[in-house]
């Protein structure tokens, strides 16, 4: 971008470096910096992370305020590692003082698997000789063993094991060729394995067993598409091209586009952070969201028969969204004019990795964002729209998750997440009962129902940190048929109810009155509503959670019992499963049910909030999601309510224009433009 190369000659002309944004992420060298201070100290260790330790919320509010007369945060470093023998380390580096403010040993927990640890396992379940001997019991020669595979999967909870060894479950697969997929071929076997020994300790066996799967493979490669036909022959190609370039500019991590600012961030953990999100509301820059992030997810699989209980993957606090984010390639990902973003992590030794183009910014259309033809004379206006998308992909071991940030003209933020990816299989025999867990997609293929369910962190700064929650619902209005007030029956209102405490504002979707949630800031009034300044959540794609109260997912997934939870804001309280998550019991629940009993009737009205949004999908498999899935989008608004005074689009270029004056104008000359017309004729 010119705003970066510009910012290059003025450090290189001036010879200073201007220090990162306080809401950067990390870089190579504080990483290592970071690692080095730990290890003068502490010795050796295995790194599992080491992010950036965002600034006190209070501290960092007041730099932005007034960042030429308050001193800059502090680069922190927030550091997990382990020590040989299992002994989890939580620590803070000051980067700024080379001093490390914190290091404790933290008792009890398992930190998230990283690719690393994923990536040890297959390798040892193919030279295990209990292993081995499973495979030869379903139809697998040993001489066949480097054809198989497994995906490693945290061990979730199993009450045999506890949480004080470090585990892995491996979910087993055959390959017959190397182009094959796997997962047409499951295995009927779980090993489990000792992450800290690196020896299997455990093999899961059904009573019933499933010999390997005789069907021919089911591919999707090109070669495989070939075979069965080719690809389509009837697809043109669609050039997007910008000759004149962009229309945001890149200072930094700080993205403007259309009266939007905001910094954007990255973790190993949530992957995208949207940080100090403006609208600049003509000339005022006002504030919108403090912090927006997808904080956690849990995936719970329907099968109630064991091991398949322990399947409900928590993709962020297990694994990390970061962690396995993909480098974004252009005309596949990403199609346009792209400005990408690298991701550095740590890996296991302490040496800084980088993920290049881990995320993409660019602008798509985004059709029509306001149109009106009057029908008296065809006088019309049609204007355009386009939007802004800051996206990244990851792949947890099967499935592919895309997150799309977007933003509009209109002041609008919506996030997006398409599910793409395998499904996750298991073996069946012919003619097996599914017993309705799941669904035969395939001879001798079973994908269990599994539910996906993401729990979005919203930070709001509705013109400032003071707001508070409404519930919102659709009702009828008062009175029976044929009374005074409501004489036709046909009245209706928005019915708010104010949240006050935690407590109250546990609530779940109902779409039968049409819920939204409103974050206002109640001491700023629109002049022409009378009403609180706000911006409204819109979501319809909200599923019950499912496994019952009580049970295992219900006790680990605490942020998922409900839509909406609403806290006060607290510094630490970031992850709504807990920061460690792996190997969790649930008893006692970790996050969001922990904070809300701490405190369950502190005030939340007026005040410094955050709301959690649980929303997504339940997934009942078929045969067209399969041997790869189609993308399947799930999607939510964030939408201005009161907080501007007319159409905040109504600035954007029209496309096309023909006012009443004009009109008659042109019937005057006996010239009539008929393209509307002709347009609503095709």
């Amino acid at each position: 971008m010119v705003l970066d190369r510009l910012k290059q000659v003025a450090q290189h002309v001036s010879g200073t470096i201007l220090p990162p944004h306080p809401f950067d992420p990390l870089s190579a060298s504080e990483i290592e910096k970071a690692v080095a201070l730990i290890r003068k100290e502490h010795g050796s260790l295995a790194y599992n992370a080491v992010t950036i330790w965002e600034p006190r919320k209070a501290e960092m509010l007041a730099w932005l305020a007034d960042p030429d007369h308050t001193p800059r945060p502090h680069r922190v470093a927030d550091v997990v590692a382990i020590k040989k023998g299992g002994t989890v380390y939580d620590g803070l580096v000051d980067l700024n003082e080379a001093k490390v403010l914190k290091w404790e040993s933290t008792e009890g927990v398992q930190p998230l698997i990283t690719m690393e640890d994923l990536q040890i396992v297959e390798h040892v379940v193919r030279e295990d000789p209990k292993v081995i001997e499973q495979c030869g019991i379903i139809g697998i020669p040993k001489e066949d063993m480097h054809k198989v595979y497994c995906d490693p999967w945290t061990v979730g909870f199993d009450e045999r094991f506890g949480n004080k060894v470090r585990l892995q479950q491996a979910l087993m697969y055959y390959r017959p060729h190397i182009d094959d997929s796997q997962y047409t071929f499951p295995l009927d076997f779980t090993p489990i394995f000792n992450c800290d020994t690196r020896e299997i300790i455990h093999i899961d066996v059904p009573p019933v067993r499933r010999p390997i799967n005789q069907a021919p493979a089911n591919n999707y490669h090109p070669t495989a598409i070939e075979a069965e036909g080719g690809s389509r022959k009837d697809l043109k190609p669609i050039n997007i091209t910008q000759p004149e370039g962009v229309s945001f500019k890149v200072d930094g991590r700080i993205i403007e586009w259309q009266n939007w600012k905001v910094h954007v961030g990255f973790n190993y953990r949530e992957g995208i952070v949207l940080n100090n999100i403006t609208y600049n509301d003509k000339g005022n820059e006002r504030g919108v969201f403090y912090r927006l992030s997808l904080a956690e997810m849990v995936v719970p699989y329907g099968n109630p028969e064991h091991p398949h209980q322990r399947k409900h993957a928590f993709d962020l606090g297990e694994y990390g969204g970061g962690y396995m984010t993909n480098s974004l390639a252009l005309g596949c990902d990403c199609k346009g004019a792209i400005h990408y973003m690298d991701a550095n992590f740590v890996n296991r030794a302490g040496a800084s990795q980088t993920i290049k183009n881990a995320i993409c910014i660019h602008e798509e259309d985004a059709g029509i964002v306001f149109k009106h033809t009057d029908f008296r004379d065809d006088s019309v206006i049609v204007t355009r729209g386009r939007k802004l998308l800051i996206s990244h992909v990851f792949t947890a071991a099967n499935y592919e998750y895309c997150v799309y940030w977007i933003f509009h003209q209109d002041g609008t933020v919506q996030l997006e997440v398409k599910l793409t990816g395998i499904l996750n299989t298991y073996a069946m025999n012919p003619g097996e009962d599914t017993h309705g867990w799941g669904t035969e997609v395939y001879p001798g293929v079973n994908a269990h129902n599994h539910q996906h369910l993401f729990c979005m962190r919203i930070d709001p700064n509705v013109d400032g940190p003071q707001n508070t929650i409404f519930q919102v619902d659709a009702k009828a209005g008062p009175g029976e048929v044929g009374s005074a007030e409501n004489k036709y029956g046909n009245a209706f209102y928005a019915h708010k109810t104010k949240f006050t405490t935690p407590t109250e504002a546990m609530s779940d979707y109902d779409g039968s009155s049409s819920r939204t949630w409103e974050m206002a800031n109640t001491n700023k009034i629109n002049p022409y509503s009378h009403k609180p300044v706000s911006y409204k959540l819109v979501s319809r794609e909200v599923p019950t959670l499912l496994p019952k109260e009580g049970g295992l997912v219900w006790k680990r997934a605490g942020f998922a019992r409900h839509a909406v939870h609403v806290t006060k804001y607290q510094d630490d309280q970031v992850h709504p499963a807990g920061r460690h998550v792996p190997q969790t019991s649930g008893e006692p629940s970790q996050g969001l049910p922990a904070w809300i009993a701490q405190n369950p009737d502190e005030n939340i009205e007026n005040t410094d909030v955050v709301l959690w949004h649980t929303f997504g999908i339940t997934h009942f498999p078929s045969p067209e999601d399969y041997p790869v899935m189609p993308a399947e989008p799930m999607t939510l608004l964030l939408r201005p309510r009161n907080f501007f005074l007319k159409n905040p689009a109504l600035d954007v270029p029209p496309s096309y224009s023909s006012t009443p004056s004009q009109k008659a104008s042109l019937l005057k000359k006996g010239e009539v433009n008929n393209t509307d017309k002709a347009s609503r004729a095709v």
